[in-house]
């Protein structure tokens, strides 16, 4: 049995739930925003502003707000929480100690204080982008961010997408993109936590580098590691 298509899985989000969102940080995630735009005339999309996205990133998310005429939810971390922080591990701690405790405070909080108000979020994960995702299903309910009082489901409609296809679709329907791509940069994190990759690389290459493959999620997909 063929698995739906991706505006599918985006209907199908769509119509199951009252309060849905679109995280946008990626190409895939724009992907995603112009299919949603072609089926609904109110979509929701946030963004995560860790305080340490590349200057193009920002652009970027201003670009994609002015091209589809939409609001994005841009959400930062608790000031005192990144203060505190910053004053006892100090700015490059991830270096030494994994990035989880940084992006814990940048990520993960802000983003666990924004989903208790929806329903369902939309991904663009996809199961070729890391060993972490290679089971990553069209639905699952979102154990990691789901409370006692609710539930929570995530779509990550292109699961089954390669690579090459979501640029094939960028192109085609000329969907904007971060110009870091054309320098190299295949997938885009933190500044600090991401630098180019190589034409022989996997292109989550350059995110968290000094890691080891397997463990490369922030917490946001945490549900993705099994040990």
């Amino acid at each position: 049995m063929s698995k739906p298509e991706p505006a599918e899985v985006i209907k199908h989000a769509f119509d199951s739930h009252d309060k849905v969102v679109i995280s946008f940080s990626g190409a895939e995630d724009v992907v995603l925003i112009d299919m949603a735009c072609n089926l609904s005339d109110e979509i929701r999309v946030f963004s995560l502003d860790t305080g340490r996205l590349h200057p193009e990133t920002y652009q970027f998310i201003e670009q994609v707000k002015d091209y589809y005429g939409i609001e994005i939810d841009v959400l930062s971390p608790d000031g005192e929480a990144v203060s505190q922080f910053v004053k006892q591990k100090g700015l490059f701690s991830f270096y030494q100690d994994g990035h989880h405790e940084c992006c814990g405070v940048r990520k993960i909080e802000p983003l666990r204080r924004f989903l208790k108000n929806v329903d369902a979020w939309v991904t663009g994960q996809r199961k070729d982008q890391s060993p972490s995702r290679n089971a990553v299903p069209q639905e699952q309910e979102d154990s990691a961010f789901s409370t006692e009082e609710k539930t929570l489901t995530k779509y990550n409609p292109l699961s089954e997408w390669s690579s090459a296809r979501v640029w094939e679709y960028i192109r085609a329907n000329d969907v904007p993109y971060n110009k870091l791509h054309d320098q190299g940069y295949l997938s885009i994190g933190c500044q600090p936590c991401t630098r180019s990759t190589g034409p022989n690389e996997h292109e989550r290459a350059g995110r968290w580098w000094w890691e080891e493959a397997t463990k490369k999620e922030c917490g946001l997909h945490a549900i993705n590691i099994t040990d």
